[in-house]
C-alpha cells in the first residue's frame, strides 16, 4: 500500500468554536508535507457522533490515510474511537495492561484515578495501539479494506504535546512504511524585502524550478522563500534543496537573507555570540517583550546582559540618564529619548549594545503629529546610535504593535552589527 493523499481531521467543539486555536492541524500538515503525502483538504468537527460518522465516512473515499486528533479523552463527549470503530465494524476491546499503565500515570503524579477513565483502556479490535508517554489517552492505527480499498486512520490524543511525541514516536515510523518519496524542505529567511518584490526578482526562476520548487510567503517583518524538494532518498533531495539555496543567495535578494531555517531571535542571538557581544535593552511601549524574545532563545543567557522597562518619564530620566529637557521638550516619544534610551541601556547593564524602544501602542495616546503606531527604536554600539522611526499603522491592535517592535529592533540589531562587522566595542 502507497500512501499518496492523507487528510487531517480535528475533533473537539472548543476548537469549533474558537476557544482554543487548531494547532495541531498546522503541526500535521507540515509533517505529512516533507513524507510526501499530498493533502487536498481538512476538517474541524465537533463533539457530536452523527457529523462525525458522515465526516469520517466522506472523507475516507478521498485518501488512503486519515489522521484524527482529539475525542480520545475520558468523558461522555469523547467519541472518536467509538465513533470509528461502528464505521470499520470493530469491536471496542478492555485491555488491563492499557488500564495499568493510566493507572501508573496517575500515581506517578501523587493523583487518584477516577473510574471514567477506564474507558480510555478500550481499544479498537485489530488496531496497533500507540502509547502515550506523556499522558493517559493512548492512541491508534487502524488498518482496514473500505469500498475495496486499503486504509488506514490514525487516533491521536488532542493536546499537542501529547499528540507530536506519539506521531513522531509511533505513528510516524509505521507511515513511512507506505510512501514512495521523501520531500524536503528548506526556508529561506529575507528582510527588508517583501513578499511581491522577491517574487518578482525571482519571477523566471520560480516559474521554471519545479524540482525543487520555489515560492514565497509572508511572516512578521520578514519574507520566507519555502523550497522543496522531492526525491527517491533524504539525500538527494536534501541536495536538491541546498543547490537551490546557494543558488538564491547569489541573487538579487541574497544580500537581504538573514538565515535558513531560523527565526530573528535565533539568528539574533546565535549573531551574538559568533561575534561575543553583550547587549542590554530599555523598553517603554514594547513592555519588555524584546527581551522576552531574546531569552526564550537557548544559549540567550551568554550574551544577555539585562533589560529594563522604562514606562515612565521619570524612570527614563532616573534609571536611564535620559535628558529632563529633552523630555519636557519633545515628550517620550522621540526619536532622540529612544538614543538616550539604547546609550543608557548599554551603559548602565555594561553591555556592547544597547536598544531603546519608545512609541505609542496605543489604543490612546496618539497624535495628529504622532498616530497610534508610531515607534522609535535605537541600537546604540561602538559610540553610535541607529535610530529610525516606524509607523506600523494606527488601526493596527495593541499587541500588534508591539510585536512589530520588538521583531524590528532585532532587525536593526542584526543590521547594525553586520555593518560594524568587528568584535566587542566597550
Amino acid at each position: 500500500m502507497i500512501i499518496n493523499k492523507a487528510e487531517i481531521l480535528c475533533v473537539g467543539t472548543e476548537i469549533l468554536i474558537g476557544d482554543i486555536v487548531n494547532t495541531n492541524a498546522a503541526w500535521l500538515s507540515r509533517e505529512l508535507c516533507f513524507m510526501g503525502i499530498s493533502q487536498y483538504h481538512q476538517a474541524v468537527i465537533g463533539d457530536n457522533s452523527d457529523r462525525l460518522s458522515h465526516t469520517v465516512e466522506t472523507t475516507l473515499d478521498n485518501c488512503e490515510l486519515l489522521v484524527i486528533t482529539g475525542g480520545l479523552g475520558p468523558t461522555y463527549d469523547d467519541i472518536t474511537k467509538e465513533t470509528v470503530a461502528r464505521i470499520i465494524g470493530k469491536e471496542l476491546v478492555y485491555s488491563k495492561e492499557l488500564y495499568d499503565e493510566i493507572h501508573r500515570f496517575f500515581r506517578h503524579k501523587g493523583k487518584k484515578m477516577t473510574e471514567n477513565n477506564r474507558k480510555q483502556a478500550y481499544y479498537i479490535d485489530g488496531a496497533s495501539v500507540l502509547k502515550n508517554d506523556i499522558g493517559t489517552a493512548p492512541g491508534m492505527l487502524c488498518r482496514f479494506e473500505y469500498k475495496g480499498s486499503e486504509k488506514i486512520i490514525v487516533l491521536l490524543p488532542g493536546p499537542p504535546e501529547e499528540m507530536k511525541h506519539m506521531w513522531s514516536n509511533y505513528a510516524k515510523p509505521e507511515i513511512e512504511r507506505h510512501t514512495s518519496k521523501v520531500f524536503v524542505t528548506r526556508n529561506i529567511n529575507i528582510v527588508r524585502m517583501g513578499e511581491s518584490e522577491v517574487a518578482q526578482k525571482l519571477d523566471s526562476l520560480m516559474r521554471r524550478s519545479t524540482n525543487p520548487t520555489v515560492a514565497p510567503y509572508c511572516k512578521t517583518a520578514e519574507t520566507r522563500l519555502r523550497v522543496t524538494a522531492s526525491a527517491e532518498t533524504k539525500e538527494e533531495a536534501q541536495r536538491i534543496c541546498d543547490d537551490m539555496v546557494e543558488h538564491i543567495k547569489t541573487t538579487e535578494v541574497g544580500d537581504y537573507i538573514y538565515g535558513t531555517d531560523t527565526e530573528i531571535p535565533v539568528a539574533v542571538v546565535e549573531l551574538l555570540i559568533a561575534k561575543k557581544l553583550k547587549i542590554a535593552t530599555a523598553e517603554s511601549c514594547t513592555g519588555g517583550l524584546l527581551a522576552k524574545m531574546i531569552t526564550d532563545v537557548a544559549g540567550a543567557s551568554s550574551v544577555f546582559e539585562g533589560g529594563m522597562v522604562s514606562y515612565s518619564n521619570s524612570i527614563k530620566y532616573k534609571a536611564l540618564g535620559v535628558s529632563p529637557s529633552i523630555l519636557d521638550k519633545y515628550g517620550p516619544y522621540d526619536h532622540r529619548v529612544a538614543a538616550q534610551m539604547a546609550e543608557g541601556a548599554k551603559r548602565i547593564i555594561d553591555a556592547d549594545i544597547g536598544v531603546g524602544i519608545t512609541g505609542i501602542a496605543g489604543p490612546n495616546g496618539g497624535t495628529e503629529d504622532k498616530p497610534v503606531g508610531t515607534v522609535y527604536i535605537a541600537v546604540y554600539y561602538n559610540g553610535k546610535s541607529k535610530v529610525t522611526k516606524f509607523k506600523f499603522g494606527r488601526k493596527l491592535s495593541r499587541e500588534r504593535i508591539r510585536e512589530l517592535a520588538a521583531i524590528n529592533a532585532l532587525i536593526m540589531v542584526m543590521e547594525v552589527i553586520k555593518k560594524a562587522g568587528a568584535g566587542p566595542h566597550r
